[in-house]
């Protein structure tokens, strides 16, 4: 069963507020077929640990005000990789290096890719 559209509709306010605070590779996978926790990962990166936090507070602030209940967060003292629980989506802030090293996109390569809209700019 694919993803839920309310989860695809949040995943997308995500990577809106992403954008905005130039965060870079922005990908959302459709993890729903895999996992039954979530439906959606968010998955983004910040060049340094400020512009992870500031990617953070603008994804939480649009969720927020878009309705969606944060159950939990991790990794937000160091700032390398910030984990954002909000149930049907999980959204994973790196920094760049984190992003590779880590490679989310390789161990989920099996999962669909939500495409994003022309209004996120993902191209830095």
């Amino acid at each position: 069963m694919p993803a839920l559209q309310s989860a695809i509709d949040s995943a997308l306010v995500a990577a809106h507020a992403a954008a905005d605070k130039l965060a870079t590779d922005i990908v959302i996978l459709d993890v729903s077929e895999q996992l039954v926790i979530t439906d959606c990962f968010v998955l983004c990166s910040g060049a340094t640990d400020i512009q992870v936090r500031a990617i953070v507070n603008a994804i939480e602030e649009a969720l927020h005000l878009a309705g969606e209940k944060k159950l939990r967060k991790e990794g937000a003292g160091e700032a390398t990789w910030v984990l954002i629980d909000y149930g049907d989506i999980v959204i994973h802030v790196q920094l760049a290096e984190e992003r590779i090293h880590y490679a989310l996109e390789r161990l989920w390569k099996d999962c669909p890719v939500i495409p994003l809209p022309a209004t996120i700019n993902t191209e830095r």
